[in-house]
């Protein structure tokens, strides 16, 4: 069965890190453009950070600019979310996006806490 599976959030104080992960079962991330999204309570879902399917192009949110890095290692199968500097509006499930096409993939999401 063709997933993603995200892990990896948790609760954290603030200026903690967190990092989340993202697989991919019963298919190939590395021809896939990688996004990672959150969706907080009562809010839509934004756009974090995105890696082009080679890894050398990277766009993150200016919210979240000098903070946060997206990452992959395609022979892994895996995409990355590392997070610094947290602050309590980071809270949100975060999702990972694949995209190809009109081949589009979405992880179940991970909760993110930010909190003292």
């Amino acid at each position: 069965q063709v997933q993603l599976v995200e892990s990896g959030g948790g609760l954290v104080q603030p200026g903690g890190s967190l990092r989340l992960s993202c697989a991919a079962s019963e298919f190939t991330l590395s021809r896939y453009v990688m996004s990672w999204y959150r969706q907080a309570p009562g809010k839509e879902r934004e756009l974090v950070a995105t890696i082009s399917s080679s890894g050398t192009s990277t766009n993150v949110a200016d919210s979240v600019k000098d903070r946060f890095t997206i990452s992959r290692d395609n022979p892994k199968n895996m995409v990355y979310l590392q997070m610094n500097s947290l602050k309590p509006e980071d809270t949100a499930v975060y999702y990972c996006k694949a995209a190809w096409g009109f081949q589009v993939y979405w992880g179940q999401g991970t909760q993110v806490t930010v909190s003292s």
